[in-house]
Protein backbone atom coordinates (compact mmCIF):
# COMPACT_ATOMS: atom_id res chain seq x y z
CA UNK A 1 0.00 0.00 0.00
CA UNK A 2 1.53 3.47 -1.02
CA UNK A 3 1.50 6.01 1.70
CA UNK A 4 2.74 9.40 2.10
CA UNK A 5 2.80 10.80 5.57
CA UNK A 6 3.36 14.69 6.01
CA UNK A 7 4.12 15.80 9.32
CA UNK A 8 5.95 19.00 10.94
CA UNK A 9 3.32 21.60 10.76
CA UNK A 10 2.24 23.42 13.82
CA UNK A 11 1.75 27.58 14.83
CA UNK A 12 4.37 29.63 14.59
CA UNK A 13 5.10 33.75 14.84
CA UNK A 14 6.39 35.36 11.26
CA UNK A 15 10.05 35.24 10.93
CA UNK A 16 10.18 31.74 12.78
CA UNK A 17 11.13 28.62 10.86
CA UNK A 18 9.15 24.85 10.64
CA UNK A 19 10.12 21.67 9.10
CA UNK A 20 7.95 19.92 7.26
CA UNK A 21 8.84 15.76 6.64
CA UNK A 22 7.39 13.42 4.06
CA UNK A 23 7.68 9.74 4.78
CA UNK A 24 6.98 7.64 2.03
CA UNK A 25 6.17 3.50 1.64
CA UNK A 26 4.90 1.40 -0.63
CA UNK A 27 6.90 2.25 -4.16
CA UNK A 28 10.40 2.36 -4.92
CA UNK A 29 11.31 5.79 -3.36
CA UNK A 30 14.02 6.28 -5.99
CA UNK A 31 12.13 6.29 -8.95
CA UNK A 32 9.71 9.14 -7.91
CA UNK A 33 10.22 12.84 -7.57
CA UNK A 34 8.42 14.50 -4.22
CA UNK A 35 6.73 17.49 -4.56
CA UNK A 36 5.21 19.43 -1.37
CA UNK A 37 2.02 21.31 -2.58
CA UNK A 38 -0.05 23.84 -0.15
CA UNK A 39 -3.64 25.04 -0.51
CA UNK A 40 -5.75 27.56 1.51
CA UNK A 41 -9.65 27.24 1.29
CA UNK A 42 -11.23 28.83 -1.62
CA UNK A 43 -8.22 28.56 -3.48
CA UNK A 44 -6.06 26.97 -5.55
CA UNK A 45 -3.46 24.14 -4.88
CA UNK A 46 0.07 25.91 -5.00
CA UNK A 47 3.26 23.91 -6.01
CA UNK A 48 6.24 25.14 -3.39
CA UNK A 49 8.86 22.76 -4.84
CA UNK A 50 9.75 19.15 -6.01
CA UNK A 51 13.14 17.20 -5.56
CA UNK A 52 14.28 14.55 -8.17
CA UNK A 53 15.21 11.69 -6.07
CA UNK A 54 17.54 10.07 -8.86
CA UNK A 55 19.32 13.49 -9.42
CA UNK A 56 18.83 15.44 -6.65
CA UNK A 57 17.46 18.30 -8.91
CA UNK A 58 15.15 20.53 -6.97
CA UNK A 59 12.77 23.33 -7.94
CA UNK A 60 11.04 25.94 -5.62
CA UNK A 61 8.08 28.36 -6.90
CA UNK A 62 9.19 32.00 -6.99
CA UNK A 63 6.77 32.62 -3.69
CA UNK A 64 9.17 30.58 -1.35
CA UNK A 65 12.60 31.13 -3.05
CA UNK A 66 15.48 32.12 -1.12
CA UNK A 67 13.54 30.68 2.02
CA UNK A 68 12.37 27.63 2.16
CA UNK A 69 14.86 23.97 1.24
CA UNK A 70 13.75 20.62 0.12
CA UNK A 71 16.41 17.39 0.68
CA UNK A 72 16.14 14.07 0.74
CA UNK A 73 17.04 11.20 2.67
CA UNK A 74 16.83 8.19 0.65
CA UNK A 75 17.77 6.01 3.13
CA UNK A 76 14.54 6.97 5.23
CA UNK A 77 12.39 7.06 2.64
CA UNK A 78 11.47 10.89 3.71
CA UNK A 79 11.65 14.11 1.89
CA UNK A 80 12.04 17.28 4.45
CA UNK A 81 10.81 20.99 3.12
CA UNK A 82 12.73 23.64 5.96
CA UNK A 83 10.79 26.54 5.92
CA UNK A 84 12.37 29.57 6.94
CA UNK A 85 11.61 33.26 7.49
CA UNK A 86 7.95 32.30 7.91
CA UNK A 87 5.13 34.86 6.38
CA UNK A 88 1.51 34.83 6.94
CA UNK A 89 0.67 34.40 3.91
CA UNK A 90 2.45 30.92 3.68
CA UNK A 91 -0.33 29.98 5.93
CA UNK A 92 -2.04 26.91 4.39
CA UNK A 93 -2.11 22.85 4.74
CA UNK A 94 0.83 21.56 3.06
CA UNK A 95 0.54 18.19 1.15
CA UNK A 96 3.62 16.12 -0.19
CA UNK A 97 2.71 13.78 -3.22
CA UNK A 98 4.67 11.39 -5.77
CA UNK A 99 4.95 11.39 -9.19
CA UNK A 100 7.28 8.93 -11.14
CA UNK A 101 9.46 11.25 -13.52
CA UNK A 102 13.27 12.13 -13.26
CA UNK A 103 12.13 15.42 -14.34
CA UNK A 104 9.64 17.01 -11.04
CA UNK A 105 7.47 19.95 -11.79
CA UNK A 106 4.91 21.48 -9.65
CA UNK A 107 1.46 20.68 -11.69
CA UNK A 108 0.10 18.56 -9.51
CA UNK A 109 -2.01 16.80 -12.24
CA UNK A 110 1.44 15.26 -12.69
CA UNK A 111 1.23 13.67 -9.13
CA UNK A 112 0.53 9.92 -8.77
CA UNK A 113 0.20 9.50 -4.78
CA UNK A 114 -0.54 12.02 -1.81
CA UNK A 115 -0.38 12.50 1.41
CA UNK A 116 -2.97 13.70 4.43
CA UNK A 117 -1.79 17.13 4.68
CA UNK A 118 -0.55 19.27 7.51
CA UNK A 119 -1.18 22.73 8.49
CA UNK A 120 1.13 25.60 8.67
CA UNK A 121 0.08 28.46 10.76
CA UNK A 122 1.72 31.73 10.86
CA UNK A 123 1.01 34.24 13.00
CA UNK A 124 1.67 37.99 12.46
Amino acid sequence: EVQLQASGGGLVQAGGSLRLSCVASGFTFGDYAIGWFRQVPGKEREGVSCISNTDGYTYYADSVKGRFTISSDNAKNTVYLQMNSLKPEDTAVYYCAADRTTVPTTHADNYDYWGQGTLVTVSS
